[in-house]
């Protein structure tokens, strides 16, 4: 990849990156109520779902989801209904990832976490429809492409790496906040909310 492109692409996907969206909500969230290092793994699916999307734009396989779009309203739709179930049982503080009403933080699953990443960056209908317009101006189709996908996802993994941790650590700062007030319970609310917010996005957009 040129230096002219590549200086292109860091900060376009930047600003793509940093954007308040689905995953860096799911991040914030995920920050305020199970702490940072859980949240890391919701980050590791998260980005390999970026990677999964970005590679597939890359090779023309998003044609599949605009010929067969019902497969993609079925992923979105049971993503949704996942996330609004957990927003829900944040909202009355139950279910694992709520914050028990004594400040501790719950013991989320690793597989669950990363789970929830994949998913949400893979139905993330704003990830799909900015690689494939934002994609095919950084390919030259007169390099080899495995060393410019090598390069894209280098550059856009990084970006996105550095984002989800930027809201992680927002929403673990929201969450000392609440507690040295004693409002565990608002926090979950808050998380609950958050998560609905997610849900309908990602079911309805």
């Amino acid at each position: 990849m040129s230096s002219a492109l590549l200086l292109a692409l860091i900060p376009t996907f930047f600003f793509v990156s940093v954007t308040p969206g689905m995953c860096m909500t799911l991040s914030l969230t995920l920050g305020m109520t199970v702490g940072i290092r859980r949240t890391m793994w919701m980050m590791l699916g998260e980005l390999f779902g970026v990677g999964l999307v970005a590679v597939l734009v890359v090779i023309g396989a998003a044609a599949l989801i605009v010929q067969y779009p019902q497969l993609f309203v079925m992923l979105k739709l049971a993503g949704g209904g996942y996330l609004l179930y957990l927003g829900v049982q944040l909202w009355r503080s139950r279910g694992k990832m709520a914050i028990d009403l004594d400040g501790a933080p719950k013991n989320t699953g690793r597989l669950q976490l990363a789970s929830q990443g994949l998913i949400t960056a893979i139905a993330n209908p704003k990830g799909w429809a900015f690689f494939i317009a934002l994609l095919p101006p950084f390919i030259d189709p007169a390099l080899p492409l495995p060393n410019q996908l090598v390069m894209l996802l280098s550059v856009i993994l990084t970006l996105e790496a550095m984002s989800l941790m930027l809201y992680a650590l927002g929403g673990k700062s929201l969450s000392k906040v609440l507690q040295k007030s004693g409002n565990v319970r608002l926090m979950n609310r808050i998380a609950g909310t958050l998560m609905v917010g997610v849900a309908g996005w990602l079911a309805l957009g």
